[in-house]
């Protein structure tokens, strides 16, 4: 019935052609394209073809309407076709009848198609598979074509490029532009940025960059884009879903004069190029978002020196943590470098900034930059601490190592002992956060400590200590556990 009403759109209905396209592209690989396509419909039912689709739509999705609310349209049925000619598919079209085969510039032989080798898929994200041909040639079968295969005029139940029909009715025939909205996969971006350290000193240059990627099979021509940066829900199944919803809330308004403007919507952040700009298919664009001088950075060298993956012990019942007579003693030497900064108006930032890489580099004395690390970070609010990793350093060393462990399960109690050696080879002072975690239990005192310690949550403390250069400090303390 389908295949009927197809050939009744094709012989009878009007194409659509797509303009003023907009794009509103999410960093989870999908995106929502808004176009305005003109119809002008007859009383009663209407069959119309649009042909400007991506491969990967999800017909679900499909908003037909008038953006103006002076008419009602009626979509009666909806047929989606995304499966564009090809020599696979038209030699599948042509099994069992007998096609020209162009073996070279001269010669021509006949050959029966008795498999073309040709597996359709059946659904969007499904692919078409093959086999080997099967051809008969002069009473021989043989595996493979003979030539390049002649095929006569197409049928008029092919289709050159992906494309929706539907059957239409309006409350209110004649011309109009209506309004097409739909989800379609394989169109995403992300964020990357770019700081820069001068040969001393930490005050950093930042640019953002976004790459967007177009992986649809369409090509969208002067689109307006629009980048979602936040964690939207959305379903992942071969299965389609209904995005009417999401295709009703994310228009918006015109973009400004920068290159790129920032602003809030809904749950989320709202990233609009200023001009139109043309997305080739298999395409990868990027402009520059964001760009900050000045930027007041700290560098953090931190020691952990307990050297656990504290995953693995959290579903360790207490009694097994306090018995374990050898958590915590191995012993982790490397220094991490950490770099943090606000990302505040006042430090030369102050904007929203989308999950992305962070590439540390700083200038040498001749001017050159070196790449020093790079580091992730998530959707991080205007105003926010950024705190990343980018490295060891190379000239710093620690050495944790337990010196008492004494348990009572009468008296319900532990003493447990720790010597830190912080080393610092370099030729300035050095400022370590040495990080300790208090694992064997929620009921703590410090008894004795070399240094003061400051408690940064439940179960963890820190000590700030500052090391002259080719110079060593210890760091000793003593915890007393009760249950």
């Amino acid at each position: 019935m389908k295949l009927a009403l197809w050939a009744v759109a094709l012989l009878t209905g009007c194409t659509l052609a797509a303009q003023n396209t907009s794009l509103t592209i999410y960093n989870q690989n999908f995106g929502l394209v808004r176009e305005t396509v003109s119809l002008n419909l007859s009383p009663g039912i209407n069959d119309v073809r649009f042909t400007e689709i991506t491969a990967l739509v999800e017909p679900d999705s499909v908003v037909l309407r008038d953006p103006t609310m002076q008419r009602s349209l009626q979509v009666l049925e909806q047929n989606y076709r995304a499966d564009p000619i090809t020599q696979e598919a038209l030699l599948s079209l042509y099994e069992g009848q007998t096609i020209d085969f162009q073996v070279d510039t001269t010669k021509i032989v006949k050959g029966k198609i008795i498999r073309s080798g040709y597996i359709p898929r059946y659904g969007q994200y499904q692919q078409a598979s093959y086999q080997q041909p099967l051809i008969e040639v002069n009473g021989q079968l043989r595996f493979g074509l003979p030539g390049l295969p002649l095929f006569p005029a197409l049928t008029g139940d092919t289709i050159l490029k992906p494309a929706l029909a539907w059957q239409v009715r309006t409350d209110k025939p004649g011309q109009f532009d209506a309004e097409l909205s739909y989800v379609t996969g394989g169109m995403g971006w992300e964020a990357d940025y770019n700081l820069v350290a001068p040969a001393k000193g930490d005050i950093l240059d930042l640019v953002g960059w976004i790459t967007i990627n177009n992986r649809t099979g369409h090509v969208f021509e002067n689109a307006n884009i629009r980048l979602l940066a936040g964690d939207v829900n959305k379903i992942e199944t071969n299965d389609y879903r209904n995005f009417q919803a999401a295709a009703a809330k994310a228009r918006a308004e015109e973009a400004m004069s920068p290159v790129v403007t920032e602003r809030a919507f809904d749950e989320y952040h709202l990233y609009t190029l200023a001009h139109p700009t043309t997305l080739h298919d298999q395409e990868t664009k990027q402009v520059e978002f964001v760009r900050g001088t000045g930027v007041v950075a700290r560098k953090l060298y931190v020691y952990d020196g307990a050297n656990l993956d504290w995953n693995q012990y959290r579903y360790w019942s207490g009694e097994s943590i306090r018995g374990n007579r050898e958590l915590g003693t191995q012993c982790n030497k490397k220094v991490w470098v950490m770099t943090q900064f606000t990302n505040s108006g006042k430090n030369g930032l102050g904007i929203p900034l989308p999950k992305g890489k962070l590439r540390f580099y700083r200038r040498d004395i001749d001017g050159s930059l070196q790449f020093t690390g790079e580091s992730l970070i998530d959707h991080t609010p205007k105003d926010e601490l950024i705190r990343v990793y980018t490295g060891n350093a190379f000239d710093l060393v620690g050495e944790r190592k337990r010196t008492n462990y004494i348990i009572d399960t009468n008296k319900d109690f532990i003493d447990e002992s720790f010597e830190i050696r912080l080393r610092n080879r370099k030729k300035e002072p050095v400022t370590f956060t040495v990080v300790e975690r208090l694992y064997r239990g929620l009921n703590w005192r410090i008894a004795q400590e070399s240094h003061t310690h400051r408690k940064t949550d439940a179960q963890q403390m820190e000590f700030q200590v500052t090391v002259q250069p080719n110079a060593e400090q210890i760091v000793t303390y003593s915890v007393h556990y009760t249950w």
